[in-house]
């Protein structure tokens, strides 16, 4: 079993900065990805960006340039740095745990709100 606690939302205006924590504790697999998605009011959830353990990072292309996925191997925790932020970035934010690298995610965060205003 993986646990994760994410931390770090908020209320922010448009073009401001965030940034979200996630610390994964139990039964941590050596070779695994850990990531950020999120989801909006009516919307399906959707995959923000994801770090492998060797560092390997991934990002949505509405992303791109703005967020920065990092990890700290040694504490298990995962933190995405969100700038120049946009109403349409409003949303639940969940951090994710997959065992390995195969598809999908084995656990979720309990997630954080993060809301811009206009």
């Amino acid at each position: 079993q993986v646990q994760l606690v994410e931390s770090g939302g908020g209320l922010v205006q448009a073009g401001g900065s965030l940034r979200l924590s996630c610390a994964a504790s139990g039964t941590i697999f050596s070779i695994n990805r850990m990531g950020w998605y999120r989801q909006a009011p009516g919307k399906q959830r959707e995959v923000v960006a994801a770090i492998s353990s060797g560092g390997i990072t991934n990002y949505a292309d509405f992303v791109k340039g703005r967020f920065t996925i990092s990890r700290d191997g040694a504490r298990n925790t995962v933190s995405l740095q969100m700038n120049s932020l946009k109403p349409e970035d409003t949303a639940v934010y969940y951090c994710s745990y997959t065992l390995g690298s195969r598809l999908g995610v084995d656990y979720w965060g309990q997630g954080t709100q993060v809301t811009v205003s206009s």
